[in-house]
């Protein structure tokens, strides 16, 4: 079976690599006042490029390196997707975005050349290029590599550095393990925006953004309520409102009589959290739900199911050599 051609990877299903037209602005995202104005800060570094290293000559003594690398780091749900579309709809570009997860191929020596044929997509496009999840691409790479497959994450993050060193396009990482980063993948970086959990304030407003003019809300509504007593992410209140949304949808009677109530926002985060809780859970430790874990290395968990795989075949070969020796 031969390995999938690249422009599998744009086809039907999750698609490893997904182009689209960036429709969300700034005003779309609620941020503490820091991360808005590190935000501000990369954009003024694009938009400003040219004068630095074309009209200032700063090219000419720095040739290579001029990718526009940024660092979104952050717990999941802070906004980092939502900003790399605002970023790519203030420079109305296009927006590249790679999820590692499929771009990945079991294929040896199959991942460097689609990571190449990204960088070449967004160069054709002069697209916005969006790593989603980068701590999977970016990891450090190991100084023994005894497995194929570490050999292949070690070239994969060098084709990597070497296409920032030649790109002269946006590139933006987001991840939630940036103490994972490759240190020479770390000094490509041009600035590094931290996504921190919103603050009481940001969460109010998040809660108010999520909601469209045309939706019908009860008079008991308490936004601040909420904002006080959930400490949340954007993404949890993005969730929240869509659960009670449909809660109250579902609701018997007319349409038009239909109304979001505290009630239904109030049950809405109550699921999120709970399924978090959920998510949180571990067969293998006795640690509570919201505890701090050590980052772990995303190959290690490759090895115990090459492990596993290699177990059961050499099981199932035991099996057949024995059913061959009662045979005769």
């Amino acid at each position: 079976m031969a390995p999938l051609p690249f422009a599998r990877l744009f086809g039907a299903g999750r698609r490893a690599v997904e182009s689209i037209v960036p429709r969300r602005t700034f005003d779309d995202v609620v941020l503490p006042p820091a991360t808005r104005r590190a935000l501000e800060v990369a954009l003024t570094q694009v938009t400003q490029h040219d004068l630095i290293f074309n009209r200032w000559g700063l090219g000419e003594r720095h040739p290579t390196g001029l990718a526009l690398a940024f660092n979104f780091a952050g717990p999941p749900g802070t906004g980092k997707t939502i900003c790399a579309e605002a970023l790519a709809h203030s420079l109305r570009s296009r927006l590249l975005i790679v999820r590692y997860a499929e771009l990945e191929s079991m294929w040896m020596g199959e991942t460097p050349k689609n990571v190449a044929a990204v960088f070449h997509r967004a160069r054709e496009e002069r697209a916005v290029l969006f790593f989603d999840e980068a701590d999977a691409i970016a990891f450090r790479r190991s100084t023994s590599p005894d497995h194929g497959f570490q050999r292949e994450s070690n070239t994969t993050v060098s084709v990597l550095l070497q296409e920032l060193e030649s790109h002269t396009g946006v590139v933006i990482f987001a991840t939630n393990l940036a103490a994972n980063f490759d240190p020479a993948f770390e000094r490509r970086i041009r600035t590094h925006v931290l996504f921190e959990m919103p603050g009481q304030t940001e969460r109010e407003d998040i809660w108010r953004v999520q909601l469209h003019p045309r939706t019908p809300l009860a008079d008991d509504v308490d936004f601040h309520g909420l904002a006080v007593r959930y400490d949340v992410s954007g993404g949890d209140i993005r969730n929240a409102v869509l659960k009670a949304a449909v809660a109250a949808a579902a609701e018997p009677g007319p349409d038009a009589s239909k109304r979001i109530s505290q009630r239904h926002l109030l049950a809405g985060i109550e699921e999120v959290i709970t399924g978090k809780r959920v998510m949180q859970q571990s067969l293998f430790t006795d640690a509570q739900p919201g505890a701090a874990t050590a980052a772990v290395d995303p190959h290690a968990s490759r090895i115990a199911v090459y492990a596993f795989v290699a177990a059961v075949l050499a099981l199932a070969v035991a099996v057949v050599a024995l059913v061959v020796a009662f045979a005769r």
